[in-house]
């Protein structure tokens, strides 16, 4: 196996196996050959502890790649024609000899313009300051004693636009430091961090995660206790009739207390802070945004409520947030982990952003783009 297929292996599959680091199928990562001829890079859809010798990746030829980022033609293009040209292109940079439409991650711009080694997460503790109104200037403070800063990303669509933008910022970067990144922050998206070699670049990862995390409230750890039997029950019931109302599905429902979820719908905020919207864009990708807040769980509220957000354009939520209950999920076992670790997450990062000035969510404007390029009607 080549080395840097065998480094990208070995980094996908220890950070994809943290929650704490990476819900779902999200992040990317990428190893660049010796040579600097070729890249391996996640392919798109696969989830980063799935990845293995015979999938869950794929191999570019790095000239046709800077290709795509350097043609200007392509900025004058509509969105969604845009997006298939470049996976049209990214395909024919494919040189692994794997027979399969596989794409590769629709970051493979970005990691491009990178060093050898590249690992992108959406780690909690960096929701907490991506997705805050003083985020950036909490990591100016962290990080001032650094010779070489990370370099902070303002918000762009994922893909060509976020890679267009990057590219800039790389160049003024590297005029001004003589280098390239080895961190980066991206606005309500996540963390880019980038190294000669897979453990500088483990390494580097464990170091901000741990000085951003050092840097938050810690959450008191309440003395627990769960709802009688028979609300759950019932609220479960009230759940899974709206859920039927709405889509014609019945589905299983599971309930979900912890510290977290304890300290969140007691809050006098909470609702707000939900109505809100998606924090970024995997939030919407994965499972179908923001959990919805419950004041009164009744059958017919809770399907007036998902209704409502179905006529907004958006498909039907599966997490529900009761107040003063907890949280509960619509879903099948598979699906319902996966909900299970973005509404936990994403409550937490509110929690915390909330202290650094509040959340700074997806505008409409950010949010329809996602659902034109990346997510079917509902």
């Amino acid at each position: 196996m080549d080395k840097a297929l065998a480094d990208l292996i070995k980094i996908s599959n220890t950070t994809g196996r943290n929650p704490a680091l990476t819900q779902a199928a999200g992040g990317n990562t990428s190893v660049k050959t010796d040579n600097g001829k070729f890249m391996f890079i996640k392919a798109s859809g696969t989830a980063l502890k799935d990845m293995n010798a015979k999938r869950g990746w794929r191999k570019l030829r790095l000239d046709k790649v800077h290709g795509v980022i350097k043609d200007k033609k392509l900025a004058k293009l509509p969105a969604a024609r845009r997006e298939l040209e470049i996976i049209s292109r990214h395909l024919t940079s494919c040189c692994d000899g794997i027979a399969s439409t596989t794409r590769p991650s629709v970051e493979a711009n970005l990691h491009a313009l990178l060093d050898k080694c590249v690992i992108h997460l959406h780690p909690l503790v960096i929701g907490a300051y991506v997705n805050s109104k003083k985020g950036r200037v909490e990591i100016t403070k962290l990080f001032k004693s650094e010779k070489y800063p990370p370099l902070w990303i303002p918000y762009a669509p994922p893909g060509f636009p976020l890679a267009i933008k990057t590219s800039r910022l790389v160049a003024d970067y590297q005029k001004r430091y003589n280098k390239k990144p080895a961190i980066m922050f991206l606005a309500k998206h996540g963390i880019f961090v980038t190294a000669q070699n897979a453990p500088d670049a483990m390494r580097l990862l464990h170091k901000i995660l741990n000085c951003c995390e050092n840097n938050l409230p810690k959450l008191k750890t309440l003395r627990l206790k769960p709802p009688a039997a028979k609300i759950i029950l019932a609220v479960k019931s009230a759940i899974q009739k709206a859920v039927i109302n709405t889509t014609g599905r019945l589905l299983p429902v599971t309930f979900i207390y912890n510290n977290e979820i304890a300290h969140f719908i007691n809050r006098p905020d909470a609702a707000k802070l939900l109505a809100m919207g998606p924090l970024e864009p995997a939030e919407m990708v994965y499972v179908n945004g923001t959990p919805m807040w419950v004041e009164t769980p009744s059958p017919a509220k809770i399907a007036s409520g998902m209704k409502k957000i179905v006529r907004q354009g958006n498909k039907p939520v599966s997490a529900f947030l009761v107040k003063g209950i907890g949280l509960f999920i619509a879903a099948d076992k598979k699906t319902a982990t996966i909900v299970k670790d973005f509404a936990t997450g994403t409550i937490l990062v509110r929690i915390w952003a909330s202290h650094f000035g509040g959340v700074v969510p997806l505008t409409k404007t950010e949010q329809n783009f996602i659902k034109r390029l990346y997510i079917a009607a509902p």
